[in-house]
């Protein structure tokens, strides 16, 4: 079964091969009841941020589950805004807080800019927050440290800066918006790319051509969208708060044809390129 499989980090560490999603899931009950579905449904592999302001209802969920903590993968992030070692350090302490845990298995810096300043120069910031994430490391606080939304050139800073690969880069990746510069680079490099937003937030879930490609599997447009991301490598990261569309989201076990994977690959402009936002 797909969520039993897991990818493997250039550090070692195991994560599951798809995790539920939590951008923009309201803290409180949206949050805990569906959290409290993907544990139930199996999802191993819990994806949150500081920014989203609903860390402790996903630290809820996941003591009312009575799972093993050390069962369950949770990814949290740095916010975009906080450019600084101490800042990382202390925003660190309070994600760690909120989750109620001794240590995080994933930390991310959520942006190399703030989202109030796309495509402004934080090298400096961003070195800086990279320090202090390997140090947290280093201690054991963190399982693995990555990145979100950057491209080569913020990466290739923090590596010439520390010698320290990051370990995933969470982009925005589905059919038709597969950014082939950024992944490529990571996958040379032993980078995981782990797809946030495989439905084009809902953007592609109408699609004809998806439709029918569906149809022929027959299966869902939502399940072509993970499978995809799947085969080529990725790790998605479906959300919902819906219960049934948790648990059906974990359903994609078949297999694409090399011709269809080729296909889907080439197709474009499915779902707007919108700026990065995680």
């Amino acid at each position: 079964m797909i969520q039993k499989e897991k990818f493997t980090l250039s550090n070692g560490i195991k994560i599951p091969t798809v995790g539920l999603g939590t951008w923009q899931t309201k803290d409180g009950e949206d949050a805990y009841n569906s959290v409290k579905w993907a544990l139930e449904a199996g999802y191993r592999h819990i994806d949150t941020a500081y920014t989203y302001g609903n860390e402790a209802s996903v630290a809820k969920a996941i003591k009312d589950s009575k799972i093993d903590r050390k069962e369950i993968f949770i990814t949290t992030k740095l916010p975009a805004n906080i450019k600084t070692y101490e800042g990382t350090l202390s925003h660190f302490t309070q994600s760690l807080n909120h989750l109620e845990t001794e240590y995080i298995d994933l930390y991310l810096i959520h942006a190399p800019w703030p989202w109030t300043n796309v495509g402004e120069d934080c090298t400096e910031g961003n070195i800086a927050c990279w320090k202090a994430m390997i140090e947290l490391y280093n201690a054991g606080k963190i399982k693995a440290i990555g990145v979100s939304n950057f491209h080569p050139k913020d990466i290739e800073a923090l590596i010439e800066a520390t010698g320290v690969v990051p370990m995933v880069n969470q982009i925005r990746y589905f059919i038709g918006n597969t950014q082939d510069k950024i992944t490529t680079y990571c996958k040379e490099r032993n980078i995981l790319i782990e797809a946030y937003s495989p439905f084009a937030t809902g953007e592609i879930l109408e699609n004809e051509k998806l439709f029918h490609m569906a149809k022929k599997y027959n299966t869902t447009i939502p399940k072509i969208c993970l499978r995809f991301c799947y085969q080529n490598g990725t790790l998605p990261l479906p959300k919902s708060i819906h219960k049934e569309r948790i648990f059906d989201n974990l359903e994609f076990d078949f297999e694409i044809t090399k011709e269809d994977m080729e296909y889907l690959n080439s197709l474009s402009g499915i779902g707007s390129i919108k700026p990065l936002r995680s």
